[in-house]
This record gives structure tokens, C-alpha cells and sequence, in this order.
């Protein structure tokens, strides 16, 4: 068994669970403490059960529950130092012994989860993606991307399942209300990864056995679900793949259904 839900995806909070039948963990902690403990009470996942919370980067749509969460129910938090040095008001919550450091690019495990992390180009300290295992499969955690990199794609290959970041629309992005320094840091090389992105990378994908695909870390602002959802099928079907994948947006606010790799 290798089972995600995303709990909270968008550019307002962002929090992802994954379980085997031996692990729970949650992958950020980006909105507040109790709509984590009640999207998991949904899901019917205590949350004093979960194993360890796993950070991708310092950004408070990331990070809001870190340290709430971590010191409320005892929780490892499993960080590249970097990113830790860059949340203090976080640091400051969690316990000594629950903080267990990991280099970008490491293996490293959590119960009977295998897990791989790999750079992703943002203005962060040091911002990661996951790879994650269970026997012979492999899912893959990819958001707040720049912009796509061979090194990216060469991680996510062979995943049967991918949460992939889809921002903006360039369009409505250039429509915004957004100060032209904001347009240009979501569009540049270490802001988010545009819809028609992730229908290049996920088309790319199916040819190394993608299953199924869930668009996520979406902007309010910027960016509307059905029209993530239909650039992809859209990029898709010019490459003939249209009925080769499960594919679904991630929401904002509620919990997703549970996907079973």
C-alpha cells in the first residue's frame, strides 16, 4: 500500500499526506494547526499517529503549522539545515531531539518509506522536491519550480504518481493586479512553474510509466483550476496521450480523495 492526499494545495497553504501500512507523514504544514488536524480527523488519520513531517522549503504557505504541530504531538521534522536556519520562529518550537537534518540530493528513510530529495530552483534557502518509495513504486512531490530542469525530470522518471505544480497561466498572471516586481519573480527562473509546464513535464513523464497526476500549489490570483486542468489535457492530446492518465487539480481548501499507488 502506497496511499497520498493532498490535505491543502495552492498559493495560500500547502499540506501533503502520504501513508504505507507502517508510516504515516505529512510532506509541509502550511496552514493553520487545526485545519491539519481536521483535514486528517477527515480522513479518519489521527494525527498523534503520524510519523514525521517533511519540509520542501522555508515559505510560510509551507511552514505556517511547523512547530505548532511538531511540539503538540511530539513530531520529527525531517529538514535540510539551510532551510532550517531560515525559519527561526519555527526552529524555536520544535524540540532538539525532533529535528532530524538531511542533505538535498540524500537518501534517507522514515519507517518502511524510502525517500529521495532533489533540488528545485526558488527563492529559497535551499528548496527541495520528494521522491518516495515503497517497494516497487515511487511517487513524486515537485512544486514552487522556476523553471523545469533535466535534473528535475530525471528524478521524477519512473514515478507512477506525481503532485505537480501548476501556478499560473502567463496571461492572467500579466492581467494581475500584481506589482510588476511580483508578475516577474512568479514568471522567473526561481518563482512557479507556469500550466502548460506541467503539461510539457507530465507528457514527458507517461513515456517513463506516469499512472496518474494530480496539478497543484495553484495561484488564486493567477490561475483557475479548470483551466490548469485543460491546458494539460490540452498539451496531452497534441501528443496523442490524452487517455493514458488519471489526472486531477489539487483544491485550496479541501482535501483531496485518497489516491492509491
Amino acid at each position: 500500500m502506497l496511499n497520498f492526499c493532498s490535505l491543502y494545495s495552492g498559493s495560500s497553504g500547502n499540506s501533503l499526506f502520504v501513508e504505507t501500512p507502517n508510516t504515516k507523514i505529512l510532506i509541509d504544514a502550511g496552514v493553520s494547526c487545526k485545519k491539519i488536524e481536521t483535514a486528517l480527523n477527515d480522513i479518519n488519520i489521527n494525527p498523534s499517529s503520524l510519523d514525521g513531517i517533511l519540509v520542501t522549503h522555508e515559505h510560510i504557505d509551507h511552514v505556517q503549522a511547523l512547530g505548532t504541530l511538531s511540539k503538540k504531538y511530539d513530531l520529527p521534522v525531517f529538514v535540510n539545515q539551510e532551510t532550517l536556519d531560515a525559519m527561526p520562529k519555527q526552529r524555536d518550537k520544535i524540540s532538539d531531539k525532533n529535528i532530524k537534518l538531511f542533505k538535498v540530493n540524500d537518501n534517507f528513510e522514515i519507517g518502511d518509506l524510502k525517500i529521495h530529495s532533489f533540488s528545485i530552483p526558488h527563492d529559497a534557502a535551499n528548496p527541495c522536491g520528494f521522491s518516495l518509495y515503497k517497494d516497487d513504486k515511487k511517487i513524486s512531490i515537485a512544486t514552487d519550480i522556476g523553471h523545469m530542469t533535466n535534473s528535475i525530470l530525471k528524478n521524477l522518471e519512473e514515478s507512477l504518481f506525481v503532485l505537480l505544480e501548476a501556478n499560473y497561466d502567463p496571461e492572467i498572471l500579466r492581467c494581475t493586479s500584481y506589482p510588476f516586481s511580483l508578475k516577474s519573480r512568479i514568471a522567473g527562473p526561481t518563482g512557479h512553474l507556469s500550466n502548460e509546464i506541467a503539461g510539457k513535464t507530465i507528457s514527458y513523464l507517461l513515456q517513463s510509466g506516469l499512472k496518474n497526476a494530480m496539478l497543484g500549489h495553484l495561484s488564486k490570483e493567477s490561475n483557475f483550476p479548470e483551466l490548469a486542468y485543460q491546458t494539460v489535457v490540452d498539451e496531452l492530446i497534441s501528443n496523442n496521450n490524452e487517455n493514458k492518465l488519471s489526472l486531477s487539480v489539487a483544491s485550496r481548501d479541501n482535501h483531496s480523495k485518497i489516491i492509491e499507488v
